[in-house]
């Protein structure tokens, strides 16, 4: 009878660690799943916003090309001194002569305006003319597309268009 015991022990004794052996490697398992899932749901959202950045600066694009090729806007003799874009606010344009000699003076026109309201949270581009009249006129036109109006925000994410004619 003695023998009977000692085996009765000895597998209550086994039922306890394989439950712990069962238990430890099924909260490893889970806790591998939940450092996956959360790592993609980070890059997706850093996928998302980077659409947000690009669209922004296509955004940026499409309005400089109009109002340069619709207006003549950027160009040295224009006057204007807001643009519109999308059904925005009028925003202010900075304009920067790099004096070669007059007439032939590169003209630096820049802007920056909200993409669909004036929230900081919304998206945002940066447009910047460069109109070189001399040896050939040329126009250099670069988007810079924002995910958010924010500066300070460390998740920013900035994407470039460039448009050369």
């Amino acid at each position: 009878m003695g023998t009977k015991q000692n085996r009765a022990y000895v597998q209550r004794g086994f039922t306890l660690l394989l439950a712990v052996l069962v238990s430890s490697v099924l909260i490893a398992l889970g806790s591998a799943i939940y450092d996956i899932v959360s790592k993609e749901i980070i890059l997706s959202s850093a996928g998302r916003e980077s659409q947000f950045s690009f669209y922004a600066a296509d955004t940026g694009i499409e309005c400089g090309l109009y109002h340069d090729l619709k207006n003549d806007l950027f160009a040295t003799s224009s006057g204007a001194t807001t643009v519109t874009c999308g059904g925005g606010a009028p925003v202010e344009l900075s304009r920067v002569v790099q004096s070669v000699n007059s007439p032939n003076d590169t003209l630096v026109t820049s802007f920056t305006f909200p993409i669909g309201g004036s929230a900081e949270t919304l998206p945002c581009a940066t447009v910047t003319v460069t109109r070189r009249p001399y040896p050939t006129a040329t126009t250099i036109m670069e988007s810079l597309g924002y995910n958010t109006c924010d500066t300070e925000n460390p998740l920013r994410l900035e994407r470039a268009i460039r448009v050369n004619y």
